[in-house]
């Protein structure tokens, strides 16, 4: 196996796109389970990355890999719509139960990017209006209208000209007040009212209510519900993009609850089905009814597989409390994480929200984020056995994302083995220093 193995590994850059086959760390596994990966070298790695917030009740979790056999015992295909399903119609039951206010309605797709298309496309079809507002630093998507609104890195956008119906104002700076950032938010969408685009000609204001792949950065509660005054104030609808922060990742289902706020639409993926490609745009009926026949449409939508496994998935959040595990992990974790960072000079800020966990990493001389250090310290936990990912508009962010049913036991051996690779790290970084001079 290992040999035939290798042979693969040697083909990886010539058969797979770098842009999908050279992310960090492309570890060689051969199994996952729980909160665990085995690689091919025949180690056991710890995974604190949830298949980047996928997994949220683990891998391959009994209750899910059953749902799925069981379902591929009668279906495997739809499409709905041409057919009817019990699981679609479930699953659509289940989300009306733990979604936010009036949202009741439920479009199915196959992954974040494309509840997002299905958001902007509603919003733009009920209010008849063209211009949609983003948060600079936001990621919604590669596909091009969500990259329209995705601002996290201008790479994502290099050459490719997303359409020019959005316009972008700051998202939360955490080195302000609460106070000083809510009045920065009101004087630039002022502003923009003002001087570039007419409030009556703006569709919806998107926002990933704790910012993701841009840093991990956890606004307010009074920023986030000043948005949804402002939208209200102007008849614009809110669309919140809960691709990440869904299925409990906050502490609750939805961080629309965690911060108290009812947006107008939601976009739904990853920890929705364990790993099975599904995706949903969400609204109220009233707003979905306006979307008549054939204005959006899918073929592999709401797969019945992906259905059954996200039927499962909620149903182990329930049965094993996962979202009361998530409140008092998280508070363990972020102690445990304030002790690291007493102990390295490395650690800038660690900015937390339930089990979105961001662990900021400076060049200590020059206090400013540092990248290179980020790849080089995630290198260094892999080899101790642990598994993190990384985030920021240069990478400077560790992301630490385990799944909802992470033990204390594993949130101390994950921590312990980080503290290696940071100790590691530093006496690294110093011998070289030593050298140089």
């Amino acid at each position: 196996m290992t040999q035939e193995w290798n042979g693969l590994l040697e083909k990886l850059s010539s058969r797979l796109a770098p842009s999908m086959a050279k992310d960090h760390p492309n570890l060689p596994v051969v199994k996952e389970e729980g909160c665990y990966y085995w690689g091919l070298d025949g180690k056991k790695y710890l995974d604190f990355t949830s298949g980047i917030a996928v997994t949220n009740v683990g891998h391959r979790h009994p209750k899910v890999v059953e749902a799925i056999k069981n379902g591929a015992d009668k279906f495997l295909h739809g499409p709905s719509g041409v057919i009817m399903y019990e699981s679609i119609l479930r699953l659509a039951d289940e989300l009306a139960e733990i979604t936010p206010g009036d949202i009741d309605c439920f479009f199915f797709g196959n992954s974040g990017t494309e509840a997002i298309e299905g958001a902007l496309k509603l919003a733009k079809h009920v209010t008849q209006r063209p211009y949609v507002v983003s948060f600079r630093g936001c990621f919604h998507g590669r596909t091009l209208g969500s990259l329209g609104v995705s601002t996290s890195k201008s790479k994502y956008r290099k050459y490719l000209q997303p359409n020019g119906l959005t316009y972008q104002v700051s998202y939360y700076d955490p080195s302000q007040t609460e106070q000083e950032a809510i009045a920065k938010l009101e004087r630039e969408f002022a502003e923009l009212f003002q001087h570039v685009v007419p409030s009556d000609e703006v569709a919806a204001v998107i926002l990933e209510p704790v910012l993701g792949e841009g840093g991990y950065i956890v606004p307010p509660k009074g920023w986030v519900q000043k948005i949804r005054e402002l939208c209200d104030c102007h008849g614009i609808l809110l669309i919140f993009d809960e691709v990440q922060t869904g299925f409990g990742r906050t502490g609750n289902w939805f961080a629309a609850q965690t911060f108290d706020v009812e947006p107008d639409i939601m976009a739904m993926a990853k920890g929705i089905a364990s790993g099975l490609p599904l995706g949903v745009t969400a609204a109220s009926q009233e707003l979905m009814k306006q979307w008549p026949l054939g204005s959006h449409a899918t073929t592999f939508g709401g797969n019945p597989l992906a259905c059954e496994a996200a039927l499962a998935t909620i149903e182990v959040i329930r049965e094993e409390n996962l979202l009361e595990n998530t409140r008092v992990i998280a508070s363990y974790a972020a102690k445990k994480l304030d002790g690291l960072k007493q102990k390295h000079e490395v650690i800038g800020n660690i900015r937390s929200l339930g089990m979105m966990i961001g662990i900021e990493i400076l060049d200590p001389d020059k206090q400013e984020p540092d990248g290179k250090a980020v790849l080089e310290i995630l290198n260094l936990a892999l080899q101790e056995g642990v598994l993190f990912y990384l985030c920021g508009n240069k990478g400077e962010v560790i992301r630490m994302i385990p799944p909802l049913s992470v033990t204390k036991q594993q949130i101390n051996d994950g921590i312990e083995m980080l503290d290696q690779a940071l100790v590691k790290y530093s006496t690294q970084k110093s011998k070289l220093q030593t050298t140089l001079k």
